[in-house]
């Protein structure tokens, strides 16, 4: 079993700036691929980032340039820097572990942006 902690998100006018955390802990594989997704208010899911242990990246055309995420494999810590909010990027912020054929979820965070 993996175990996510999520931490971040909250409330932040268009333009302004969150970071979100997520750390996972358990029966963890160092090389687990990290994900952070996110569900808008109509309840659409949409991958925002991805990144391996090694450090490669993947963002949805929606946030590339803005958003950044990174990784600490010692501390098996994701963050996802958000950058330059819009309204559009308003929804619960999931992050995702895939390590060794399972697939675990955090219990999501908000992120509300206010125009």
């Amino acid at each position: 079993q993996v175990q996510l902690v999520e931490s971040g998100g909250g409330v932040v006018q268009t333009g302004g700036s969150l970071r979100l955390s997520c750390t996972a802990s358990g029966d963890v594989d160092s090389g687990a691929v990290m994900r952070y997704w996110r569900q808008f208010p109509d309840k659409q899911r949409e991958m925002v980032a991805r990144i391996t242990k090694e450090g490669l990246t993947t963002y949805a055309e929606s946030v590339k340039g803005r958003f950044t995420i990174s990784r600490d494999n010692a501390k098996m810590t994701v963050t996802l820097e958000m950058n330059d909010l819009k309204v559009d990027d308003a929804g619960i912020y999931y992050c995702n572990y895939l390590g060794l054929g399972s697939s675990y979820w955090g219990p999501g965070t908000q992120v509300t942006v206010s125009s």
